[in-house]
């Protein structure tokens, strides 16, 4: 499973960074391979691993943001592992 989201830190002023960095960090320690971006964090994994991350930097982000946003694209696909880096080799295969 491939899971891309965003969480937006409301009613915390212009400056979001720190709420987001928060996010982000729990991301990186869960150990399961992920991709940040300006838009979105990728994170690769089983349902009950890849949505207990989530959910904990979305808990990480409300310890500082009296609400918060969250959008989250899932790709689930039996038996496929890698993904994330399959998924851009076969892309740029076809761009060569």
């Amino acid at each position: 499973m491939i899971v891309a989201f965003s969480i937006t830190p409301l009613g915390v002023g212009e400056g979001v960074a720190e709420p987001v960095a928060r996010a982000v960090k729990v991301v990186r320690d869960s150990g399961l391979p992920n991709r940040t971006d300006a838009m979105f964090t990728t994170i690769e994994g089983e349902w009950d691993e890849v949505m207990a991350v989530v959910k904990r930097a979305v808990d990480a982000v409300a310890e500082i943001a009296p609400r918060v946003s969250l959008v989250l694209k899932a790709d689930l696909r039996e038996g496929v592992t890698d993904g994330m880096t399959t998924k851009i080799e076969s892309l740029e295969r076809h761009l060569s």
